[in-house]
């Protein structure tokens, strides 16, 4: 039977307790929470997130384009603010993984994390957002259906804008609310309708599955926050030492004297000679 001699398993526990911490501080370097997952409805489709399901009403005012206009603007046909306070639907089953008025420009966002099929067969996922909203009608971890309310159309934070809904599907995961950090192209966006479309019907399986969830960076606002700790002031004074006989603090001298401490057969030539 093979084992290992005792220096290479002395010298593997060292290198264990090297290289782990490094790989722990390089882990939180990078700001992620912990990879935790739950569960969501497999997509059967994806619809348009007005006018459900085919978008009847609502046109597209203002088009993805990569290193632009990273999503889509849904107005009503009526122009103007005429669709202000209209329904939006979540394109498809999935999972509520943001839902805040975050401002900047923003206003209230929520973010539905979806599971569907491939036509390779693997499980893949994207994000859809919904910015700009009236009103959100969901919250993080709320389990949605396709076509189901999520919020209704808006004019942005202190009405910035005329009312429309802006519209993105993300297949990276870590997006969240900083775009700046990601590549502004297909690499990071699907052009919304192009998905929709090819992806409106898919096979009904009719079963849950695992999610990721928690991938954004925790600068993000999906994050756990906890109240300031109320820290007690520190008050210094003299500093109390104990008294030593004379003849320990004699041997505390000798033994911390460099001099004296420094072994005679480790110092060099040069202050051998000097000495002398």
């Amino acid at each position: 039977m093979f084992c290992l001699s005792p220096s290479f398993s002395c010298f593997r526990f060292q290198w264990l307790r090297i290289v782990l911490p490094v790989i722990a501080l390089g882990l939180a370097a990078t700001g992620l929470h912990a990879q935790s997952y739950t569960t969501a409805l497999l997509a059967d489709g994806f619809d348009y997130p007005c006018g459900k399901p085919n978008g009847a009403g609502y046109y597209v005012y203002r088009g993805f384009s990569p290193n632009g206009h990273l999503g889509e603007d849904w107005n009503g046909n009526g122009g103007g603010d005429t669709d202000e306070g209209d329904p939006v639907y979540s394109t498809a089953h999935g999972v509520v993984i943001f839902s805040e008025d975050y401002r900047k420009g923003w206003g209230n966002v929520v973010i539905v994390r979806h599971a569907y099929r491939e036509k390779s067969g693997q499980i893949a996922f994207v994000d859809s957002l919904y910015g700009h909203l009236k009103v959100r009608s969901v919250k993080v971890g709320q389990q949605v259906t396709r076509g189901q309310l999520v919020g209704t159309i808006g004019c942005g934070p202190y009405r910035m804008y005329a009312a429309h809904l802006h519209y993105e599907i993300r297949k990276d995961l870590r997006v969240g609310m900083r775009r700046d950090l990601y590549p502004k192209t297909y690499a990071t966006y699907h052009h919304p309708r192009s998905f929709m479309d090819s992806h409106r019907s898919l096979r009904m399986e009719n079963r849950h599955v695992r999610v990721p969830i928690n991938t954004f960076l925790k600068s993000n606002p999906n994050r756990v926050t906890t109240d300031a700790i109320d820290v007690p002031e520190l008050t210094t004074g003299t500093t109390v030492r104990p008294e030593v006989p004379d003849n320990v603090q004699s041997v505390i001298q000798e033994e911390t004297d460099l001099e004296e401490a420094t072994p005679t057969k480790s110092k060099s030539l040069f202050e051998k000679l000097f000495k002398n």
